[in-house]
């Protein structure tokens, strides 16, 4: 995950200018490896990764073992196991389009994020992009594929403010030849990577 996604990622964290002393919430951490990279800019703060899988958990924790500002829990999206405002940001990276409830989950995040705090959203299956729809045929569960100004929408519902979005091209070389099972052949994979992922941001209004 963590080679596949940095070249859309770190133009993501970029935009985020993450400061040192921030809380940060990673939704859907699998392994963790998103919540190590965000360890190395928060250094004064603290970097919090939820999954609801525990066997990811188990695997995050190992491979984290020895960070001290980094730390696990099992939970999901729907019922978010934080108080109130205590993060700074929330991030998600390829998690959203599995959770259930999409609309429960963001109303989740907005109540765990601080006053003025945001949550940045990172996708590549997405309506808008053609070259990842034949991506539902080899997922185990359910996942919703949304267009951009739906997701937009979905996050002003739940009541972030300033919500906009954009696409991150990914610049990785195409290979000559492809043979794995997401795409036909490379220059499907060319024009994937040329349309980008989907990245949609907003934040939780600042109190008076």
């Amino acid at each position: 995950m963590e080679s596949d996604h940095l070249p859309i990622v770190l133009p993501m964290l970029v935009m985020m200018n993450v400061q040192p002393d921030e809380e940060i919430l990673d939704v859907g951490c699998g392994t963790g490896w998103l919540c190590r990279l965000l360890a190395q800019r928060v250094t004064q703060g603290a970097v919090t990764g939820m999954d609801v899988s525990d066997e990811m958990i188990h695997r995050a924790e190992a491979a984290s073992a020895g960070i001290a500002h980094v730390s696990f829990a099992v939970g999901s999206v729907d019922t978010i196991p934080q108080p109130d405002s205590r993060f700074t940001r929330a991030i998600s990276v390829e998690s959203a389009y599995y959770w259930p409830q999409p609309e429960a989950g963001l109303r989740e995040i907005r109540r765990v994020l601080r006053p003025g705090g945001s949550f940045w959203m990172l996708i590549n299956y997405y309506r808008d992009n053609p070259y990842c729809h034949q991506w539902a045929r080899h997922y185990a569960i359910p996942t919703h594929l949304l267009s951009a100004d739906e997701w937009a929408g979905l996050f002003r519902e739940a009541g972030l403010t300033g919500v906009s979005h954009r696409r991150i091209s990914d610049p990785t070389p195409t290979p000559d030849v492809y043979s794995g099972r997401w795409f036909r052949d490379a220059e499907e994979l060319r024009r994937f990577r040329e349309e980008g992922a989907l990245l949609v941001f907003g934040g939780k209004q600042a109190s008076a």
